[in-house]
């Protein structure tokens, strides 16, 4: 995990499961400790960008629905309640810890369109070189390609923006901590894989989708993530995110998660 230890600038995502309850509401006590692990980090001299999930979710829970919505215009109007809550929380609890948070929220044309791509590096560039803490998440109130997932989810837009800002290690928290050799929560005998040097065929089958009902990813999406910043030579960490002190550990070298190597 050296690499972790020596890395500066880092690509952060948290997922809808890690950052709700079951309600669908904001674990407010995780998301306020994720806030103060990632300012004590950005004081000890690293770039933090974060990548967020939860904006849908968030405002299927503000809206009182059962359910995440499954329509295209439902799931739209959940993120556009969901990812002002998100982001005042964001922006209000960096700001007690004494940063600012900036909000980005990207589409897949800006990512395909050579422009936009360089309007968007320059961005999220010059809120770094500001000291400011890049908030980044799909603009689902406008975009139906996210919604469908041509993204792969926010795992595959957190490698694009760790290789659009030339990041040393991308860090995907989720509720699992690694890649196991079958679903630890259903079968014990389940083996966690400390590191992977390659991604293939083989290792993507032994895999499954999304891990909980509030959640759109799974281990599939995390896995061409890694496979994405691989090949843009960032290592990846796949590790739980339900208590972000673990950050800590991490970052001073020690075993935690997953480690996919860098091509």
């Amino acid at each position: 995990m050296k690499q972790l230890k020596d890395a500066r600038r880092l690509v952060i995502k948290v997922g809808t499961s890690t950052l709700t309850y079951e309600t669908g509401r904001l674990n407010l006590r995780r998301v306020e400790t994720l806030v103060r692990v990632l300012s004590d980090i950005k004081n000890s001299g690293r770039e933090i960008l974060l990548v967020t999930s939860a904006a849908i979710g968030v405002g299927a829970g503000l809206l009182g629905l059962p359910e995440r919505p499954r329509d295209t215009a439902g799931k739209q109007a959940a993120a556009a309640v969901g990812q002002s809550e998100l982001m005042n929380t964001y922006s209000r609890h960096f700001n007690e810890y004494g940063h600012v948070a900036g909000q980005v929220l990207i589409t897949r044309d800006v990512i395909e369109n050579a422009t936009r791509k360089q309007n968007a590096v320059n961005t999220l560039t010059q809120l770094l070189a500001y000291g400011v803490v890049p908030v980044v998440n799909e603009n689902d109130t406008v975009s139906t390609e996210e919604l469908d997932y041509a993204f792969g989810e926010n795992d595959t837009l957190a490698a694009i923006v760790a290789g659009l800002v030339g990041a040393d290690a991308l860090i995907l928290l989720t509720d699992i901590d690694g890649l196991y050799t079958v679903d630890p929560r259903t079968d014990p005998a389940a083996e966690k894989i400390p590191v992977v040097t390659k991604i293939d065929d083989q290792l993507m089958a032994m895999t499954s989708g999304a891990g909980t009902r509030r959640g759109t990813g799974g281990m599939q999406t995390k896995l061409r993530a890694a496979k994405t910043a691989a090949a843009a030579g960032i290592p990846t960490v796949v590790m739980e995110g339900l208590d972000p002190k673990r950050l800590y550990d991490l970052l001073d070298g020690q075993p935690c998660g997953t480690l996919f190597e860098a091509e």
